[in-house]
């Protein structure tokens, strides 16, 4: 054994960092953390200052006995994981559980897996910082004492199993708050109008529109009348230089945003799949706020675009952090080696790498320089001229390697080339719309924007994004899905060869993907907290918090002092809520049913939103569950009434009834005791005999197939990730190269046995 251990977080960076030290030195992974909060209570000493009583988990035992055993064979063991505050921790918590000799014992921290960096590091050890510990000990214990004080008072007032956090109260609220606003809303409609010129003896087209928004259809109208017969020529042409300057290289926050707008990823995805090219030794440290470059980066990227594009490419910058509450003076999210353009690995991983690439050459690369041409198209009597606007690339710059994404939901259109135009020209109108269009509604958020939103205020840091968003959609307080657009009447007028045609045309609106929806049970938990603990869903105050969090990782101050201050108040309001004997019952009476005058009142029951037809005392009531997207408080009577059309008699299948439905899980055709999901696609309301015997043999065939053998209380079954065994709620793996249908009851026990004594 060497006589140098060396201890990180994950199997895949060890493997990468023992390729650099080479012999003498022991990589092994502690494989996270290796100890936590007691879950069997709180876990706090609240009476003794917050005292944390940590515990190593069933899981991790096998590994610290490992990590103890190597550690007192070795002559120096080295800390090395990650550069933050949780890794920092991990650094305490191993040092603290293997009860490391100080003398013997050195942290080290690097933000890339690189030879250099490695041995950089070797060079300059440091002792473990305990500001940043306790900077991440606070926000744990914190964490710890919301969720476990907050989540009976919901059991008892809103209903059983139901959880709260902090930071992931309030990225529910955002959604809750919009998904309000979009309720609110109502779209007003106004006129736009555009114009189609041909220059005088010219053949090319030239496109403007008018600034003004006609508010109805007589202004509208009105407006195209004076165009008729009118002498158009160009009354002014302004041409301007511009430039675009390139956006720093990536945050966490930036990149989630951008991989998710370029690349369609999910928030977790873009970290997990980061995470494994930091690893690998291809990025620097993926969890920061920094937008700085070192010094070695700035100059491979100016020798870089120097050799590709030519000097007149390169311009070094040096940008600044202004997010706010920006921790840890990391560098930005890049390459650790410039001249890799492109990466081994799979799409996703050459994916993001190839953004991460594009990004940091950008930002080192000279501004792109345009020439914008704006001309005023007008008419004696008529009263708004029309503006047209082009603009035209002069010097591409950094838009050779990159453009930034926008959130917006549509990209705006490319601007054409003005063709050689001069003041006083003539312009013969083609033809002008007056076109009815409608303002927008509030966005929902997407996991991006959601992450935008939370940096903003100053909430949650690079850590956090991901879990919090995880945690949320778990919890199925916020769902992520897609909404079908609602087709929308609107007018156009069409001013053309003197004459005005109307027409009446129809688009489809609203149509969403990938977008944070808020549920029932969100809405409801979130209200609940709004009005007994107004402190935990402020914006303001929740920001504050995470401040207290930064001073206490630059020893300003102390943890749990911290910890003491937001208590006190917030454990007495706790103690008062448990005492106070009211219940939350939420519920919103729709209306009447016209047939049997009943009333329709929408509620949370046990297993969630339903509809009931009935006074609560009516024994013959009548229950139906609220479809997916449908809120208790804004359901409508008519949808209501549908509801209780189901369950709905669809045709037979073998001598069964089918019938279809709405239920916890979805709508579902259910024959027999079997029931089949009907997915995304098909509606419980419409679908037909011949689709539902065609889903119902399709999930027999699969049903048939997932089945290769059974032997008691065992089976071996086809799993998403190919065949495995399972006992009672227990799976086990097949060992490689032994074929699932070879296995017989002996085996099958023989591999559960191996299995169970080795954990």
């Amino acid at each position: 054994m060497g006589e140098n251990l060396v201890i990180v977080e994950s199997p895949a960076k060890a493997k990468t960092i023992e390729k650099f030290l080479g012999k003498g030195f022991t990589v092994k992974s502690s494989f996270g953390h290796i100890r936590d909060l007691s879950k069997k209570k709180l876990g706090v000493d609240t009476s003794n200052g917050f005292a944390p009583n940590y515990e190593i988990s069933a899981d991790k035992k096998k590994v610290v006995a490992e990590l103890t055993a190597e550690a007192n064979k070795s002559s120096i063991v080295w800390l090395a994981s990650d550069e933050d505050r949780e890794g920092e921790a991990i650094a305490w918590h191993l040092s603290e559980t293997l009860k490391l000799d100080s003398s013997k014992t050195r942290r080290i921290a690097f933000h890339e897996i690189t030879k250099s960096a490695i041995l950089a590091a070797i060079d300059s050890p440091r002792d473990i910082d305990m500001n940043l510990v306790n900077a991440q000990q606070a926000r744990r214990i914190l964490d710890r004492l919301v969720g476990f004080e907050l989540s009976p008072i919901l059991w008892k007032k809103v209903q059983p199993k139901l959880s709260a956090g902090r930071v992931q109260s309030v990225a529910v609220r955002l959604i809750v708050d919009r998904e309000r606003e979009i309720a609110a809303f109502k779209a007003t409609s106004f006129y736009k109008v555009e114009g189609s010129f041909i220059p005088e003896k010219l053949k090319s087209t030239v496109k403007g529109s008018v600034a003004k928004k006609f508010s109805d259809e007589s202004q509208a109208k009105a407006f195209l009348e004076s165009c008729i017969d009118a002498d158009f020529s160009i009354a002014s042409i302004e041409t301007k230089d511009a430039t675009r300057t390139p956006t720093a290289p990536f945050t966490t926050s930036s990149l989630q945003q951008e991989a998710a707008r370029k690349l369609g990823f999910s928030v977790s995805q873009t970290m997990t799949i980061a995470q494994r090219l930091y690893e690998a030794g291809l990025i620097t440290y993926m969890r920061t706020d920094s937008v700085n470059l070192s010094s070695l980066a700035l100059g491979a990227a100016k020798e870089f675009i120097t050799k590709e594009y030519g000097a007149a490419y390169s311009h070094t910058r040096n940008y600044k952090t202004k997010t706010k509450g920006a921790q840890e003076a990391h560098e930005a999210i890049r390459p650790t080696y410039i001249s890799n353009t492109t990466i081994e690995g799979n799409a996703g991983e050459k994916k993001l790498y190839s953004l991460i690439w594009k990004r940091t050459i950008a930002s080192q690369m000279a501004d792109a320089k345009l020439e914008k041409t704006t001309a005023t198209i007008s008419a004696a009597n008529v009263s708004e001229p029309f503006i047209a606007e082009s603009e035209k690339v002069v010097f591409d710059g950094f838009l050779k390697v990159y453009i930034e994404s926008t959130d917006d939901e549509l990209d705006a259109e490319e601007l054409g080339l003005m063709p050689a135009i001069k003041v006083g020209q003539k312009m013969n109108p083609k033809v002008i719309t007056a076109t009815e269009k409608f303002t927008s509604r509030p966005a929902r958020y997407t996991e991006a924007s959601l992450v935008k939103k939370l940096e903003e205020l100053g909430i949650g840091r690079p850590s956090t994004y991901a879990p919090t968003i995880s945690t949320i959609m778990k919890r199925d307080y916020v769902i992520k899905g897609d909404k079908k657009g609602e087709p929308r009447n609107f007018n156009t007028f069409t001013l053309k060869a003197g004459k005005i045609s109307e027409e009446a045309k129809t688009e489809i609106v609203g149509n969403e993907k990938g977008k944070l929806f808020a549920e029932n049970i969100g809405i409801i938990v979130t209200d609940y907290l709004s009005e007994n603990f107004d402190s935990i869903l402020d914006y303001g105050f929740t920001a504050k918090v995470e401040e207290d969090f930064d001073q206490i990782a630059c020893g300003n101050k102390v943890w749990n002092e911290v910890i003491r201050d937001f208590y006190t108040d917030f454990h007495q309001t706790v103690e008062d809520k448990l005492n106070d004997r009211t219940h939350t019952h939420v519920e919103r009476r729709i209306g009447v049913d016209p047939v049997s005058g009943k009333a329709l009142i929408a509620r949370i029951g046990r297993f969630g939103p339903l509809v009931q037809k009935g006074e609560n005392d009516d024994p013959d009531k009548q229950f139906a569950s609220l479809a997916k997207g449908q809120l208790i408080e804004n359901i409508t009577l008519e949808e209501a009434l549908k509801l209780f059309e189901l369950p709905r008699i669809v045709g037979s299948y073998q001598g069964q009834t089918i019938t279809a439905s709405i239920g916890r899980f979805g709508p579902y055709v259910k024959y027999g005791s079997s029931f089949v999901s009907l997915g995304k696609t098909l509606d419980p309301h419409s679908v037909t005999e011949e689709e539902a015997i065609a889903l119902i043999e399709e999930h027999k065939l699969k049903e048939s197939k997932k089945h290769i053998a059974t032997f008691g209380d065992i089976e071996v079954l086809n799993g998403r990730f190919g065949p495995y065994i399972k006992q009672g709620k227990n799976n086990y793996k097949i060992p490689k190269g032994t074929a699932a249908e070879s296995l017989n009851e002996e085996s099958c026990r023989e591999i559960i046995e191996k299995a169970t004594n080795t954990k």
